[in-house]
């Protein structure tokens, strides 16, 4: 299958661009507002909407500022440090899911402190929060035509533009699809049947790990890292130690519960 032609600018005014990337972003946090709030409620936490909403600028400064020093340490360090301008040109890419994870849960603990809210009350919430916002960035990437996956002779195989011309597995919709929409379900799941805090946090973390782990197998390595150990791709060794973390977490507080 040819890759769809997709404009990757939805608008255009003058010299303004307006990119499908961006708006995946936009509607991430728009969705992470309206989430948070509704959990805010259903929690009966003493959250205003103003403060929902400095919680979510938190969240993003917190997903931008990570996920950019995570793509930098992780991914491409050897460029950044005899090319540190190049730190600034974010519209450039260059965006680590781990960074920004890390990211995150910083600037949610300074919020914890300066709200005087439990942590993992704030951390569970979010998790609900992040499948969507993968979903869509992942959506984004493949509008961009970016981050696809290994060669394929699967009948769904795409050819991207620039793939080498070879058919090659959508990874990208393969993480929207389990990573956006099944992660969702299941910590959504999680939050439903247990009231015990810090459940849905472990239970996002453990899944994302899982999933991440499985759908690296089909995606293409960056090819300034390539494999390590003949066989694990620098997301795989990330993202196994949030899934054995958080399985032993979901464990622990489910055995803890029943004592």
């Amino acid at each position: 299958m040819q890759f769809p032609s997709i404009d990757p600018v939805f608008l255009s005014i003058g010299p303004l661009q307006f990119r499908w990337y961006g708006l995946m972003y936009v509607l991430s946090f728009i969705a992470t507002y309206y989430i948070l709030r509704a959990e805010s409620h259903r929690k009966k936490l003493p959250l205003s909407s103003n403060d929902i909403a400095d919680l979510v600028f938190y969240g993003a400064v917190g997903v931008v500022l990570g996920g950019r020093v995570g793509y930098i340490i992780f991914y491409n360090l050897d460029f950044y440090v005899t090319n540190p301008l190049r730190i600034f040109a974010v519209w450039e890419g260059g965006m680590s899911f781990h960074g920004g994870f890390f990211g995150v849960i910083t600037a949610f603990l300074l919020y914890s402190n300066r709200k005087s809210i439990p942590f993992f009350k704030l951390i569970d919430m979010a998790s609900q929060c992040a499948p969507v916002g993968l979903g869509l960035g992942r959506i984004g990437n493949f509008i961009n035509g970016e981050l696809y996956g290994r060669q394929t002779d699967m009948p769904w195989g795409i050819i991207f533009p620039d793939g080498s011309g070879v058919p090659r597995h959508p990874s990208q919709l393969y993480e929207a699809f389990l990573e956006g929409v099944i992660l969702f379900l299941v910590v959504r799941f999680a939050a439903r049947r247990s009231s015990v805090t810090g459940i849905q946090a472990w239970t996002f973390c453990a899944g994302y790990g899982l999933f991440r782990f499985i759908i690296e197998f089909f995606r293409l390595p960056d090819a300034q890292l390539g494999i390590f150990f003949g066989m694990f791709s620098m997301g795989q060794l990330l993202s196994l130690p949030m899934f054995v973390l958080g399985t032993v977490m979901v464990i622990r507080l489910y055995s803890q519960r029943s004592v």
